[in-house]
């Protein structure tokens, strides 16, 4: 009797499709395009991107403990949010590795004005930035988006990797603040929500 070979393979002996995908995703840094992914498998992009939404559904449908994300221009596994609180747990094992209050507010204002000078992030904080938005640029959160043609100051946007940390696609997904804001804001602070 003969093996029949399976159908997730080639004639070649290469993997299928849908295993080569999973095999790269499994060991990406950051989200892979649909086109990078068509390249590389020498595949049409269509047949990539169908494989890649069915896998997506699969893996929702089958409750299982990751999910695979269309984010930032890219896919990408990510553990299911359920599951959060194991894996922190798990990665952490006590020794917290996290923003602090400072970094937080400066990245929560560079992404809800964003493009915005330094100046400005201080003006809102009603402290000095200068720091605080350096050490959010090294760890890749923030980065420069070109000058204000009036002042020339160097301008902050949040980053790609911001987005994948967050698992936003984009700026846009970002929650409205206004349900969460004092009433006696002034509107200068409010302006743009």
């Amino acid at each position: 009797m003969t093996e029949q070979p399976r159908e997730d393979t080639t004639a070649d002996d290469l993997p299928g499709l849908r295993a080569s995908v999973e095999a790269i995703l499994l060991v990406v840094d950051e989200p892979v395009a649909e086109i990078t992914l068509a390249q590389i498998l020498e595949r049409p992009r269509g047949e990539v991107v169908a494989t890649l939404r069915e896998l997506a559904a699969e893996y929702t449908e089958q409750g299982r403990g990751f999910d695979l994300r269309e984010i930032a221009g890219g896919w990408r596994f990510y553990t299911r949010d359920v599951c959060a609180p194991v894996v922190e747990r798990f990665v952490t094992d006590g020794q917290q590795a996290r923003l602090t209050q400072a970094a937080l507010e400066t990245l929560a204002v560079v992404a809800y004005r964003q493009p915005v000078s330094r100046a400005r992030v201080s003006a809102i904080r009603g402290v000095n930035s200068d720091g605080v938005i350096r050490t959010l640029t090294l760890r890749g959160l923030i980065e420069e988006a070109g000058q204000d043609p009036e002042t020339q100051a160097h301008l902050y946007r949040t980053s790609g990797y911001f987005l994948e940390r967050l698992g936003l696609r984009s700026v846009e997904e970002l929650p409205d603040l206004a349900p969460y804001l004092p009433d006696d804001l002034p509107e200068e602070i409010i302006e743009g929500h």
